[in-house]
This record gives C-alpha cells, structure tokens and sequence, in this order.
C-alpha cells in the first residue's frame, strides 16, 4: 500500500466518522448540555447514539479481529497492553468528563464541529492544542 492510499483511507474514515459526530447531534453543545442537565432539560437521546456507536464497535471487532490477521495499513493492531485502572486512567477519565460536561464539546465532536463555523468551537480546539501540548510537557 502505498502513502497516499493510507492518506486517503484516513481521511474518507475520519469524515464517515465526523458525519456520523454530526448526525448524532455529539457537535450540538446544548445536546451534550441536556445530556448532562439530569434536573432540568435532560435529553436522554445520546444514549442511543452512543449505544449504537458501542454496539457497532462491539461488532466490529469481533468480525476484523476474526477475519483480518492484521490491519490493511500497519504491520500490526495497535492494542493497549494494560488493562490496569489506575489514578492516571481514573483522573484523565474525570477531566475530560469535566471538560466535555462544562463546555458540551469533546475532541470526537468539536473537530467535525469546526465545519459549522461557531466561534466557540475554534476557542475549544485552541484551548484543546494547548493542553496536548502542555500535557505532553508535563
């Protein structure tokens, strides 16, 4: 395979994927802020988006992994080795939760998000760059 391939690969599944962040309502702030409003406005209809999303995957794994040996455009799956809960894995999960909770945006949503024009959006990604790269300092 060559360089342009998986170039292209990459980009036709990251817009199925952000089409899909779109139609799921997951770029929609207020939707995510409903979400979370378990006392006021609650929308409980990113249960399903996301219970398909873990249904798909569930599915989808299983099906590659049986069929597939390896991956089409790497030498090999690239799995995380450790399955141990740790205060890194617990206090990352609690800061994004925080983030996406306060702002109504996670990186799988804001990125696709940028294509709708809101300024808010573009203060997340700038804000999102900046702590990868403080993150990776520290």
């Amino acid at each position: 395979m060559t360089q342009q391939t998986k170039l292209l690969s990459a980009f036709l599944i990251g817009g199925l994927f952000g089409l899909g962040i779109l139609i799921g309502g997951m770029a929609n702030p207020a939707k995510i802020m409903n979400f979370f409003d378990l006392a006021g406005t609650f929308d409980p209809s990113l249960i399903f988006v996301m219970g398909g999303a873990l249904v798909t995957t569930f599915i989808g794994y299983r099906v590659v992994f049986a069929r597939l040996p390896q991956p089409a455009f790497e030498p090999a799956y690239d799995i995380p080795q450790s399955r141990l809960i740790d205060a890194r894995l617990i206090g990352g999960a609690t800061l994004f939760g925080i983030g996406w909770g306060i702002t109504g945006f996670c990186p799988g949503g804001a990125i696709p998000g940028l294509a709708l024009g809101h300024a808010d959006v573009w203060v997340f990604v700038a804000a999102l760059v900046v702590g990868v790269l403080v993150g990776r300092r520290v």
